[in-house]
């Protein structure tokens, strides 16, 4: 599935948005817990990111899996490289470690 018409659309995704989240559901509706608590982090840090709702595609759902050889979704990607899903995601924001991650990356965030 390397070079398959999927992996090229991730790949576009993830290199078309500096913060990306693929997710089960949308920012606004979320459609599963560990999206929704991934947004609301992303949210509350002032991060603006471009997000990919999984449930809509599961070519995309797969995918995703494969491409960052990850098992689960939400999976977070900051200027083409995958973070974490929601556990890692959650730690690294309780531990002050999201908001050191984001400002070495350069993201801008919105002051909230």
């Amino acid at each position: 599935m390397t070079d398959s018409p999927t992996i090229e659309r991730i790949k576009q995704e993830v290199s078309g948005n500096e913060v990306m989240l693929f997710m089960k559901g949308t920012p606004v509706f979320p459609q599963c817990g560990f999206s929704a608590a991934v947004v609301q982090i992303l949210n509350h840090m002032g991060v603006k990111f471009g997000s990919t709702d999984v449930l809509v595609d599961p070519e995309i759902r797969q995918g995703v899996k494969e491409f960052s050889n990850w098992p689960t979704v939400p999976q977070l990607y900051v200027k083409g490289e995958f973070v974490g899903g929601c556990d890692i995601i959650r730690e690294m924001f309780e531990a002050g470690e999201l908001e050191e991650f984001f400002n070495n990356a350069g993201i801008e965030r919105e002051t909230v």
